[in-house]
């Protein structure tokens, strides 16, 4: 075994302890796509036991002027609600795009017949800008409608994002964020919107166009974990054979420079040069 005395170079050492690195640091990439895909199946099974069930007025589940954290309770519920439109405090939820096509999301609030309101994603409206407001031909129809679709929970900002002014009536949000829209209606508001499915009446125009439910798919996470794995098969298979090759004497001059480079790379990399 002394042609392999090498291997205890500092140099090598370091490549050892590098090579280490990435092997710990690639399984471990691989096992948490493993975790997010069993997440993201647990939570497409949730969400399509609640798509499921029968519809119901969405009031009856969480009364206007609840606490906007009680909305998630209900998140994906098939739901309905009978009321008249609100134009004049209709928001534009800018920075949206269905099938690739960039637009807003119109929510308007509807007047419930008990008291208070609900807030109706209507549906997409094609722009290359930002609205600032809803055009005649996509408001919705007057007097009662009823409208039945998905309970959605609130939507906040995360670590990074717009904000929205936190004063003053908005007409256009970064997001639908239903603490900030209480703000500013005169009436409370149900602590979840409904994502629309269908109208009575209809809709006179083309838009707004509905919003399709989530696709209930694994993404990508599976093929994201199996490319880590293979990376590790790859260092772990790939790095004895560079130093085996180093061992048996073979370099440049053995009619192999890429390899010889590939393991030139390697001693660099663990030498700090």
């Amino acid at each position: 075994m002394s042609r392999y005395r090498f291997a205890l170079r500092p140099r090598w050492i370091l490549s050892h302890l590098l090579v280490l690195l990435l092997v710990v640091t690639m399984v471990e990439l691989g096992f948490w796509q493993l975790r997010r895909l069993h997440g993201r199946r647990d939570a497409n099974a949730s969400i399509e036991r609640a798509e499921h069930m029968p519809a119901v007025p969405i009031d009856t589940l969480v009364p206007p002027g609840a606490s906007t954290d009680t909305g998630s309770s209900i998140a994906f519920r098939q739901v309905s609600a009978t009321g008249t439109y609100d134009t004049s405090n209709e928001i534009i939820i800018r920075s949206r795009s269905l099938n690739e096509q960039p637009g807003v999301w119109v929510a308007t609030p509807l007047r419930l017949a008990g008291g208070g309101a609900v807030i109706v994603m209507r549906g997409f409206l094609p722009s290359q800008g930002t609205l600032e407001a809803v055009p005649a031909d996509a408001e919705p129809p007057s007097g009662t409608v009823t409208v039945t679709g998905l309970a959605q929970s609130t939507q906040t900002r995360g670590s990074f994002g717009p904000t929205d002014p936190a004063d003053g009536k908005l007409t256009t949000m970064a997001r639908v964020d239903l603490a900030r829209m209480a703000k500013q209606l005169p009436y409370p508001i149900v602590p979840s919107w409904v994502q629309l499915s269908t109208q009575t009446p209809a809709q006179a125009g083309t838009y707004p166009t509905p919003i399709p439910p989530p696709t209930l798919d694994d993404g990508p996470h599976l093929s994201y974990a199996v490319q880590w794995f293979i990376f590790t098969a790859i260092a772990l298979i790939g790095y004895p054979l560079i130093l085996r090759r180093k061992a048996s004497g073979k370099d440049e001059d053995d009619g192999d420079p890429a390899m010889a480079a590939f393991e030139r790379d390697v001693a660099e990399v663990g030498s700090g040069r």
